[in-house]
């Protein structure tokens, strides 16, 4: 029953071999990993208003776009800043990459701990700012924020466990609708005043002025509006998920996102100071702009639909840049292993579900207001932006390869201006939540470097020398197999099964299933260099799947025993000393071990290899 809801949500499993099929194209990769920039629009000029309106009344709308027209040259700075991490590192990563090369370790893992929380406040914000959209549309819906949110999560988060090919089309669309739509709204809105002449009249009334531009006030306003830039690193990130040549399409992705939220975000920017849209709790600052631009009809509808829908997709760069982020941080031991193995879909899949479990309950502490999750947004980001300005200015003055001058003059100028926004952010916005980013970060550090050195020292206690090969040679000519040990990587931990084995038999086949031949070539040259004595049965299995290919093969004529001969499976099982230790290891052996139990003749065995920890 659960497998044939599994396949009706997800659908069927994808062979490894279908992964280039199911990568990005141009077309399809702008909207998808540029769904968080593009729709920044929708409320970053918005928090920009919501700290000018109150002080400045009716001039808050020219020091708003002089705040605006400040974050459209950071996000060119920014763009071309990364334009330059994508031709340094072609395999992707972004922040963490580049500042744990260049910068060491730990400042790796604060980039990497910044944009975690920087993607999981994306889903938490982009999906409560969506359906803050739909109920400025349709007011009786207030009650039901935080359901309908939870819902939306739920949704995308389905989606993309269905692959990178359906998420791509089923929420890549929705984007090129909302910036077709917001383009029309702000030529047509131009239009209206320059040309017929139209005199805009507030929907609100605008505040009274109780006092003058100040420094601090301005910065506060540009920290605000600093949103607009979330979601530019996913693209220098998801590198490895564009077709080839993938260099040249995340340039291309990179570049066409400049272009677009320069246009849109300085667009809707102009008008609000046009229209002079005064923020408000119930209808947010685009809807006023297109009541006013369009009326009451049919166009201003599909402005506030496709401003809903495109704030809800915007998550989905979240879904495409994290689970990617955990798994390079997990191959480096930095994170539980499960995140970087691919779901049936070729999806990071533990990531996505990961992503989509911390959000609802984000959205659910916050009650789906966007107005108290902001202020924790945009600190992480900038921080991750500034590790990798600072990591590639260290890389060109190291490497001095050609152009390298103009190259570290980019990136500085990007640390400098990078690290300046974020203090602001983080001076503006301390007292506001912004000081929970700066706990939670070193608490996601200490937390990386903790299960690296678990998994160290595991490693050092699996560790095989070659003085420990067994002596004794299994003569195969007399035996007869019945009993079969499952084999991942050659260690203390499985040399024990092994040794169990021999104590009730002599007929043993060492199993192993190729879910990665580059995996499978390393156990093969260690286990003839091991000399054990006993050949290694080697399966591949396209859909990543220990179990079926193992139950297969015993099933199969190829396998000695009879269907009434009882096989027993003997399965090493690591067990450390730490509850928690647990959590970071693939459990493989307990779910093999849960699934041939319910098959009548399969013994299972299992050896346990205790790990010490202090």
């Amino acid at each position: 029953m659960i497998s044939k809801l599994g396949r009706l949500l997800i659908g069927k499993s994808l062979k490894t071999n279908e992964l280039k099929a199911e990568k990005f194209n141009v077309f399809w990769g702008l909207p998808v990993l540029s769904s968080d920039a593009i729709s920044s629009v929708a409320y970053a000029g918005e928090e920009i208003l919501w700290v000018l309106i109150p002080v400045l009344g009716i001039l808050s709308y020219k020091y708003m776009f002089y705040a605006a027209l400040c974050i459209v040259f950071l996000m060119v700075l920014v763009t071309l800043s990364y334009r330059q991490t994508i031709d340094a590192y072609p395999q992707g990563g972004g922040s963490y990459i580049v500042a744990k090369d260049n910068l060491g370790t730990v400042p790796g893992l604060v980039a990497g701990a910044s944009l975690t929380i920087g993607y999981v406040l994306t889903v938490a914000v982009s999906t409560s700012a969506g359906t803050a959209a739909i109920i400025s549309a349709v007011p009786p819906l207030l009650p039901y924020r935080v359901d309908i949110t939870l819902l939306f999560i739920f949704i995308i988060t389905i989606g993309n466990l269905r692959g990178i090919r359906e998420s791509a089309k089923a929420f890549g669309t929705p984007t090129y609708l909302f910036m077709i739509v917001i383009l029309i709204m702000i030529f047509f809105g131009i239009f209206k005043v320059k040309v017929l002449g139209y005199v805009p009249k507030p929907m609100y009334e605008i505040p009274t002025a109780v006092s003058d531009i100040t420094v601090i006030l301005f910065l506060r306003a540009f920290s605000s509006g600093c949103t607009a830039l979330t979601g530019i690193e996913a693209v220098s990130n998801g590198i490895p998920s564009f077709k080839e040549p993938s260099q040249k399409n995340a340039k291309t992705v990179l570049e066409l996102l400049a272009l677009v939220v320069l246009v849109i975000f300085g667009g809707v920017s102009y008008l609000a100071t046009l229209y002079h849209a005064v923020p408000n709790s119930d209808v947010t600052v685009v809807a006023q702009i297109a009541h006013q631009v369009f009326g009451g009809n049919i166009m201003f509808y599909l402005v506030q639909i496709t401003t809903a829908i495109i704030l809800i997709m915007a998550s989905n760069t979240a879904f495409a840049g994290l689970p990617l982020l955990l798994a390079f941080i997990a191959r480096d031991g930095f994170a539980p292993r499960q995140f970087a193995k691919r779901g049936k879909r070729l999806g990071y899949s533990n990531g996505i579900i990961t992503l989509g479990l911390v959000s609802a309950i984000l959205v659910v502490m916050f009650q789906g207001d966007t107005h108290y999750l902001m202020p924790l947004y945009a600190v992480g980001v900038f921080i991750s932006f500034t590790l990798s300005q600072a990591g590639m200015f260290k890389r060109w003055i190291r490497l001095k390869n050609k152009g390298w001058t103009r190259k570290a003059a980019i990136n500085g100028i990007g640390t400098l201006v990078t690290f300046a926004t974020a203090v602001i952010l983080g001076i503006t916005r301390f007292l506001n939540g912004a000081w929970v980013v700066f706990i939670l970060i070193p608490i996601l550090v200490y937390i990386m470097v903790a299960i690296k050195r678990h998994y160290r020292e595991v490693a050092k206690q699996l560790k095989l020398s070659v003085s420990e090969r067994p002596k004794e040679k299994v003569d195969l000519s007399k035996q007869k197999r019945y009993v079969i040990v499952p084999i991942d990587n050659l260690n203390k931990s499985f040399l024990k099964a092994l040794n169990y084995a021999r104590t009730i038999s002599d007929n043993i086949i060492i199993f192993h299933v190729s879910v990665d031949d580059e995996a499978t070539k390393k156990l093969l040259k260690k286990w003839h260099e091991y000399n054990v004595g006993i050949p290694i049965v080697v399966k591949k299995s396209p859909y990543r799947s220990i179990l079926g290919p193992l139950v297969k093969f015993i099933e199969s004529e190829e396998y000695a025993a009879g269907p009434k001969d009882t096989v027993t499976v003997v399965l090493a099982q690591l067990v450390v000393t730490r509850w928690w230790g647990n959590i970071l290891h693939n459990q493989t052996a307990l779910f093999i071990r849960t699934m041939l139990l319910r098959r009548r003749n399969i013994a299972v065995v299992t050896v346990p290899y205790i790990i010490f920890e202090d």
